[in-house]
């Protein structure tokens, strides 16, 4: 038996709707109902009654929410004492992010903080964007930094995560340049009609997201055939100055590179995507530090110092 499973059930319990539980907990409606599932299989009861709408819980269920609900709420308290205990000396933020915006974003806004926050300890947990939107909503970070695309949001419920954009960055697609200083690959079929390598994302990462949404926009899908891939765009960036392909990159990991001459873009406007950088807090939290925090965000945010 896992906790999320006893967390989706209460969930469900709450909402009497799978797909908006499922929603919440941040997992396919598919994925979520096998959890319930297993839960129920683990019990040796039924615990919802499927029969009619909204579902609601059964005999069981009713008994099981009752200790399941008592037993969170312990190993909650624990957890918050365990955490505090191995939390940074004295005040400290704890930060969850993509490893590109920790890369390439947070170093330099870490240090532009007013100086009250300056002096703060920081820990910086690099992770995918799943890991860190889980992150957030069991409390194992203050901050969660993100990329943001309209088409492409993250789905946290506004009223309980508040957000802020803090900067912009932009996906573009790059290759090496070559000798004569144009670039090594273009986003067309070669003159010998030959696909172009494609050195990208998994399609269930963001970045993925992102090119997959930026290829089906597309008046004319080029010829690219797959020849690499990894989530972390700094391998992709080794990749593409090893002439291996063109790959979307964020401009924030290749504006030396670009300065340089080492890159240079494989395609016009119409490739590029342009991102913002946003910070998420729970708003149901309270910890003084974030939320004095967060008050000077936003009035730098109204002052437009972002």
């Amino acid at each position: 038996m896992e906790i999320k499973w006893i967390e989706d059930f209460i969930a469900l319990a709450q909402h009497q709707s799978f797909s908006r539980a499922a929603e919440e907990r941040h997992v396919s409606q598919s994925g979520f109902s096998r959890r319930i599932q297993a839960l129920e299989q683990w019990v040796g009861a039924d615990l919802i009654d499927r029969s009619g709408y909204p579902p609601s819980l059964t005999a069981a269920g009713r008994l099981f929410r009752e200790s399941a609900e008592e037993v969170l709420l312990k190993l909650y308290d624990v957890r918050a004492v365990i955490r505090d205990d191995h939390r940074l000396p004295g005040a400290g933020l704890q930060i969850a992010t993509g490893h590109t915006i920790a890369l390439n974003f947070l170093s330099n806004w870490l240090t532009r903080l007013p100086p009250p926050f300056r002096e703060v300890r920081t820990r910086v947990l690099p992770t995918n964007v799943h890991d860190s939107i889980v992150m957030l909503a069991n409390a194992n970070c203050d901050l969660m930094f993100a990329y943001h695309h309209p088409e492409l949001p993250l789905h946290l419920d506004p009223a309980k995560y508040e957000h802020l954009v803090l900067g912009h960055d932009a996906l573009l697609p790059v290759c090496r340049c070559a000798e004569g200083g144009g670039p090594m690959f273009r986003l067309s079929a070669s003159a010998r009609g030959r696909p172009v390598p494609l050195l990208g994302y998994p399609e269930t990462s963001y970045f993925g997201r992102c090119l997959s949404f930026l290829l089906q926009q597309a008046r004319s899908t080029p010829a690219l055939q797959r020849h690499y891939e990894s989530d972390m765009a700094e391998l992709l960036k080794k990749m593409t100055l090893a002439g291996e392909g063109i790959a979307w990159l964020p401009q924030s990991a290749i504006e030396g590179e670009l300065a340089r001459g080492e890159l240079i873009a494989a395609g016009g406007g119409e490739w590029r995507m342009a991102l913002e950088i946003r910070v998420y807090r729970d708003a149901t939290q309270r910890n003084p530090l974030v939320s004095a925090l967060w008050k000077s965000l936003q009035e730098q945010d109204e002052h437009g110092e972002n």
